[in-house]
């Protein structure tokens, strides 16, 4: 094991041990996820993740740990669970968010959420939506002005909204990621830049397979 992935190992001991001492049932309503018996059910984006109780460890569907970013977000998610439900449904960009005043965070979800999309979907409108569509998105109605619009469920409450523009003869294309206004208190703004971009690699992933 290199150095890296001991100090991986560590803090995901830690984020386990701290939610082994939570009060579960405390947190279930307002996060919305599910337990049953000795374990924590959590949907990200599209699968299923565990929280298991009696082996303190994080795993998806089939047993496996998930990858270390998955674990922070859903280690993040039960352990910054705010004492009362919040309800603001308003679409805003990353930057909006109050807590996100940090340089850094703003430069990383451009570079690798909508950067990353832009490089590998320009041009490639419809792949975008198939693969956005096999991942749980769904088609926005709203009448906005965006070549697609695509809204998905990225926690039991965070949703997030993808709009792009392909490109054309007088323009590149463009994209842009929203999250809903309520996100920030269930999240901190780091994990929902590792939660977006988590979005932007599985759509290549997914587009790769179509």
């Amino acid at each position: 094991m290199n150095q890296s992935s001991e100090i991986f190992e560590k803090y995901y001991r830690d984020y386990c041990d701290q939610i082994a001492k939570t009060n579960l049932a405390s947190i279930q309503n307002i996060l919305g996820i599910e337990t049953d018996e000795d374990q924590i059910l959590i949907r990200f984006f599209n699968k299923d993740y565990h929280y298991l109780i009696s082996q303190n460890e994080i795993t998806d569907a089939s047993g496996n740990r998930p990858d270390y970013r998955i674990c922070v977000i859903l280690a993040k998610y039960i352990l910054l669970c705010p004492e009362q439900l919040h309800n603001d449904t308003k679409w805003v960009s990353f930057k909006d968010f109050k807590k996100t005043s940090h340089f850094t965070n703003v430069n990383f979800f451009k570079s690798d959420t909508e950067q990353v999309i832009l490089k590998h979907f320009s041009g490639r409108l419809d792949e975008l939506f198939k693969a956005g569509k096999k991942l749980g998105g769904v088609r926005y109605e709203a009448d906005m002005p965006y070549d697609l619009a695509i809204q998905f469920d990225a926690l039991p409450r965070i949703s997030l909204l993808l709009l792009f523009n392909d490109r054309d003869e007088e323009f590149p294309a463009q994209c842009t990621v929203l999250f809903q206004k309520h996100s920030e208190f269930y999240l901190d703004p780091e994990s929902l830049g590792i939660t977006s971009a988590v979005l932007a690699n599985n759509l290549i992933k997914t587009m790769q397979n179509l």
